[in-house]
Formats: structure tokens, sequence, C-alpha cells
């Protein structure tokens, strides 16, 4: 009956006319009932009350009758809110039949009101959007890979690392460190100092307090004591020379890896210059560094490439060459990871970078 009131057209009056004669033809049925039931209650002498009814004529017992209406085609069963509709003809004890067609024509147009009252004040529950929530289930999950790759650990160098890159920039403020004559300073360049951690790190795992038992090597750079000591007079120092000191030690590897490569010229035992080639002195090592063969020589000073290394490849190949001699004994296979961490320098996330850093006990 409800959704029946909820698509009802006021304009419609045949479907309001149908409302009333249904109103009427159930009026009539209740009507006949109680006419039956109060002529049972006359048989026993008695009515609702204990006495006898009369009609309007006085006479007890008698009901004015209503001559019965042929009922309309079956109607639609109503809910349940013409209770009050049905209680209102109960309590009717004589109605008229003009009366009954008015007051039912009121009581249809109270029970459409009602209806119409009823559905505004149940709205229909509205329904989550399904798209609302796939976009928030997206948003969600997006939030929360972007969380992983942001506040996840990537990959670094050892904590030793930096460590030594602040040694070293003290170390590289000796103005002697670089060669002598040609004035080579591979080792201290900005775009090269690299170099010295990365040999720290593959012979001593950067601790200054490193002793090889096997050749008595002590400290960062991988020269006996001996040898450290006389690469530190050559360099001035103010201090006698201390392996176990990591300036000191940095200072005395730079120094020897510039007169590796680019040679250096000392004084004899009978007092003559002593020109020592470096790497740079070798036509065929130019073309690996530089990719051209042109060798400038100068009187007295060791011969060098033409062409500064500046590309990646050669820097790589220059120092893989360069740890090959600073350090004896030294294999192919390692002097290639050298040039491995040299070039990787900004990336110690590179799976080379890490598998090599897996092979170093000290750093394990």
């Amino acid at each position: 009956m409800t959704n029946e009131f909820e698509n009802f057209n006021d304009h419609d009056e045949d479907w309001l006319h149908e409302l009333e004669l249904r109103a009427t033809d159930l009026e009539n049925e209740l009507f006949d009932w109680r006419e039956a039931h109060a002529r049972e209650l006359a048989d026993s002498g008695y009515g609702r009350d204990g006495t006898p009814r009369r009609s309007s004529e006085g006479r007890p017992g008698m009901l004015r009758a209503q001559p019965r209406r042929t009922p309309p085609r079956p109607a639609r069963p109503l809910d349940d809110q013409p209770d009050e509709a049905l209680h209102h003809v109960i309590e009717d004890e004589e109605p008229d039949p003009d009366s009954r067609r008015s007051s039912a024509q009121q009581r249809t147009q109270a029970l459409i009101d009602r209806g119409r009252r009823s559905t505004r004040r149940t709205p229909k529950p509205k329904r989550k959007s399904k798209k609302t929530l796939l976009i928030v289930t997206g948003i969600a999950t997006i939030v929360a890979i972007a969380a992983v790759f942001i506040f996840r650990s990537s990959p670094s160098w050892p904590p030793s690392v930096a460590t030594v890159q602040s040694q070293i920039q003290t170390a590289c403020q000796n103005p002697n460190i670089v060669s002598e004559p040609a004035q080579v300073n591979f080792a201290c360049d900005k775009g090269t100092s690299q170099i010295l951690w990365v040999f720290a790190l593959m012979t001593s795992g950067n601790n200054p307090q490193y002793i090889d038992a096997k050749t008595g090597r002590q400290g960062l750079e991988p020269i006996t004591p001996a040898q450290g000591g006389q690469v530190a007079w050559s360099l001035n120092l103010h201090h006698p020379y201390n392996p176990m000191d990591p300036v000191d030690s940095l200072q005395v590897a730079a120094r020897a890896i510039n007169n590796i490569i680019g040679g250096a010229t000392l004084t004899g035992t009978n007092g003559k210059p002593v020109v020592q080639p470096g790497l740079e002195g070798n036509p065929d090592n130019c073309v690996k560094y530089t990719g051209s063969s042109a060798i400038v020589t100068h009187a007295g000073f060791p011969s060098q490439c033409a062409q500064p290394v500046t590309s990646a490849t050669g820097q790589a190949a220059l120092v893989a060459d360069t740890y090959r001699q600073w350090v004896v004994g030294a294999t192919s296979a390692a002097a290639y990871d050298v040039s491995v961490l040299f070039s990787n320098a900004n990336d110690p996330g590179n799976p080379q970078v890490q598998a090599i850093l897996k092979t170093l006990p000290t750093v394990r």
C-alpha cells in the first residue's frame, strides 16, 4: 500500500474514485456484520450494555437494514494504515449514505496524505558508491607503496668511508704531496681523490690501526713503516712519521700514488738527478688512458701523456694499474675491483660494488 501511495497521482480521478468505492464497500460489509451481531444480541435479549437494543422507531431488537450493494471488482489489499478508518466505521451507529460517501472521501485523502508523509519521514538509505571505495583503496595502496620506497634503508658505503673522507681533506692541504717536478696531483684532485679511501678500504678496511702480520705493514697505506718514513721525509713533515696516524698515512699514500702516475726526479748517490718514469711515460699506457699515444718530454722531467686523463674509462684503467704497483703482488682481479669501487664512488648501491664489499673481511 505504501509503495502504491508513493506513486499516486493527485490528478488521477479514476484511481481516487476506485478507492472511494472500495472504502464504501468495506463499510457495507462491516454494517452487515454489525447487523447480524445485533440480531444475535436481540435473540438473547441483551445488547452490549446488558439491555435490549432499540431501533430508531422505538422497537426493541430491531435494526434498520441497509440494502446490500453489488461489490465492485476485487480490490488490491491495503496496508495497515486504514486501521483508523475502520475504527470510525464501527463507531458510527447509523451512518447516512451521503455522509458515508463524504467521510470515505475524507478518509481516503487522509490515507493518501499520511502515506506521503510517512514516505518523506523514512528516506531510503543511500548506498556508498563502489567507485568511491575503489578510489579510496587505490589512494591507500599508493601511499603504502610510496612509504616503503621512501623509508626503506638504501645501500651505502661503510661508515668508515665518511671518516676517511674528512681525514683526506686535512691530508691534502700539504703542498708537498704532488709529484716532483711534474706536479701531478691525481690523488688529491677534486674529481679523483676517492682513490685514497678506495685503496685504504681495500688494503686495511679504512682502519688506521691495521697491522698485517705477514708483511708488517701498518696503517692505511700498503707500504712498510720504513718506506713510509722515507716518503714522509720527502714531504717535509714537521714531526716524525707515524703510520698509525691516519693523516700521516694518507699524506704518504697521496705522494706515492702521484709519483707512480707522473714519475719523479730524485737525487742519486752520486749527487746527480735520477729520473724515474711513471705510468704516463709509456705511449701504450697513454693510448689506454687518453686515447692518444702522444707524450710530452722535458729535460730533467719524467715523460707524460700529452692529453689529460679525463674519461671515466681512462681513469678506471689508470687506477687499476696504479693499484698493482702500489700493492706488491696484487692480482688482476683485485685491481679490477678497485677500479669498480673508484668508478662507482657515488653509487654504493651498484650490484658489483655490493658484491665486492661482501668479500672484504675487514668490512664485514
